[in-house]
């Protein structure tokens, strides 16, 4: 291929002028082009469009005074690129600032493709080469590898969604407009396994509905962008002014959150919500979206007295009295006209979640009013959903003289010792980052209070639980922290070594999986229910533990590495994945 042309100019009425009585591709030719400038306060903007006539495209947005504030422009040529090359090219673009960080997007989020074209893997060997020249220019801080592990790449309102989700998204807004044109509720439900993208539905539907309610004739809608019909006057009046708020019950999840939405324009951290927020609010949301609604709580022992009184009163407040029956879920349907719920059944890890009753409850309602989305399409981990459902059907215990099915490339592995397996571990962190020791709650937590001692000791290997719960993946030296649950159920992983403790066991002769009660660590985890009455079983424990460590072997995007403690279950999950891979078994 042609190297690429970067063109700089001044982003003024005399530059564009003078700049356009120069090479005629300037006013006719396929070209991406970028705008930044200062923007708000502290952090500058950018703007990266495609088009055909960059002098025509630069006069408008002169025009515009919402681009008043751009200074610079840059205008990539290439003789061989063409329409499609250029929206390509103009997504990633887009997806890499916003995963930076050092400018605030201004684009929308409506047309982020991902569409098929002729030779599209060798033009995007050459979006790389772009990039460099960029950043080499100022427009990009972190290389691409260091953009991709971040939580601003992947938490990002600017997407390529699937089919399923693109549909969801569609639907949802179509709903939602119809029902506040003729005033009636609705409760709208997506759900999907680990991996299916539904915390990214959740941003994208936040930032989408930003956008529409946000907009004015001028601004630039792309025109094949299914969402673009939504573009117009009267559902911008519909949507303008709504309270509309992102619930998330994981408070590490949410903080990541958070600071995605402080680079997003027309978002704020503000509209980032607990659900004691919004049981606490004085005034009515229009709308809520509910991430991980599986990790909202019954009534049950909270994490602090203060929590527990909270729950009391917001009950009182609500419903006229502390009724104990009454859930978070049944708080945000008394505080909000419109929901839309995300959940997994079986992300339930806590006695205190809502119960599974509820939740399939809650889906089944939704279905029959044509309101549930399932999303199947695995984006996560790369040997895609069939290895998700093998991990859970193992944990399970359904699976028995079944092979493992072909995990392709995905790098996955049975260690036989710990120590291997670290080493693997931090080896993958060289290559690539993102390469974390998670585990069950099989040990005691004793460098909370004792920052000298170890919690894990395995095989000779001394390790002490994630230091910190917010960011913790993020956090300096995590790489040498083992992550529980509550640090990395929400979150992407390169590489996840996953260490399964005496909590899960493996009855040789019943050929049954059993929790080891003793074993399992986490206090709240295992504690009875005595508002409700609940006494939790060897069997609702064992649901939880399984629960658990299907989140954790569904983290990794590239591979996943298993250590088992019961000698057991070991050899359980050897003989299974024997007829797969015998070196990948073995750990070797």
């Amino acid at each position: 291929m042609t190297p690429f042309e970067l063109e700089r100019l001044d982003f003024s009425q005399p530059s564009v002028s003078s700049w356009a009585a120069g090479d005629e591709r300037r006013r006719n030719w396929p070209v991406v082009y970028v705008l930044d400038g200062s923007g708000s306060p502290g952090q500058g903007s950018v703007y990266v469009g495609e088009t055909v006539n960059a002098v025509g495209r630069l006069k408008q947005h002169l025009a515009n005074p919402a681009k008043s504030s751009f200074r610079r422009v840059r205008v990539v040529i290439d003789e061989t690129f063409n329409k499609s090359v250029c929206l390509d090219l103009e997504s990633h673009l887009i997806r890499w600032l916003a995963g930076d960080g050092k400018f605030a997007v201004m684009n929308g989020n409506e047309g982020i493709i991902d569409a098929r074209y002729y030779e599209r893997d060798l033009y995007r060997e050459s979006f790389r080469d772009i990039f460099e020249k960029l950043r080499a220019d100022g427009i990009f801080h972190r290389s691409i590898s260091e953009i991709e592990n971040s939580d601003l790449f992947k938490l990002s309102p600017f997407k390529v969604l699937t089919s399923e989700q693109a549909i969801a998204v569609e639907d949802i807004v179509e709903g939602l407009l119809d029902d506040l044109r003729s005033g009636a509720t609705s409760t709208s439900v997506i759900e999907g396994h680990p991996g299916t993208g539904k915390t990214i539905v959740a941003i994208f539907l936040m930032k989408l509905l930003a956008d529409i309610g946000d907009h004015d004739d001028t601004d630039e809608v792309e025109p094949d962008s299914m969402f673009a019909e939504f573009f117009v006057p009267e559902n911008r009046e519909l949507l303008r002014g709504l309270r509309i708020g992102l619930v998330v019950p994981q408070q590490s999840l949410r903080e990541s959150i958070k600071r995605v939405f402080r680079k997003t324009p027309k978002l704020t951290d503000r509209q980032i919500l607990t659900p004691f927020d919004i049981g606490e609010s004085d005034q009515r949301w229009d709308v809520l979206i509910v991430d991980e609604t599986h990790r909202l709580n019954q009534r049950a022992n909270q994490s602090s007295g203060v929590n527990n009184k909270r729950f009391v009163t917001i009950n009182e407040e609500l419903f006229g009295s502390d009724d104990v029956s009454k859930t978070q879920l049944d708080w945000i349907r008394a505080q909000s006209a419109h929901q839309v719920y995300l959940l997994d059944v079986e992300q339930t890890v806590r006695p205190a979640d809502l119960p599974r009753v509820t939740l399939r409850e809650l889906a089944e309602t939704a279905r029959s009013n044509h309101r549930r989305y399932p999303l199947a399409t695995q984006m996560r981990v790369r040997a895609g959903s069939d290895y998700v459902e093998f991990v859970r059907a193992v944990l399970r215990g359904e699976h028995r003289d079944q092979p493992a099915p072909d995990f392709g490339e995905y790098d996955f592995r049975l260690f036989n010792d710990l120590g291997e397996m670290r080493q693997a571990i931090l080896d993958r962190e060289a290559e690539s980052g993102l390469a974390r020791l998670v585990a069950g709650y099989a040990w005691d937590w004793k460098s909370r209070s004792d920052k000298t001692a170890y919690d894990i000791e395995i095989d000779g290997v001394r390790l002490r639980w994630n230091s910190q719960a917010k960011d913790w993946i993020n956090s300096p030296g995590s790489v040498n922290e083992v992550g529980s649950i509550h640090t990395v159920q929400g979150y992407d992983l390169n590489y996840a070594g996953v260490v399964i403790g005496n909590d899960l066991r493996f009855d040789a002769e019943r050929g049954c999986l059993y929790v080891d009660r003793e074993s399992y660590r986490d206090a709240k985890g295992k504690e009875n229910n005595k508002q409700l009455g609940i006494v939790y079983s060897d069997e609702d424990l064992l649901e939880f533990i399984r629960n658990i460590y299907g989140v954790l072997m569904t983290r990794g995007i590239r591979g996943t590495y298993v250590y088992v403690c019961d000698s057991a279950l070991r050899t359980h999950v050897e003989q299974l994945l024997q007829s797969h891979s015998p070196a990948r078994a073995t750990g070797a």
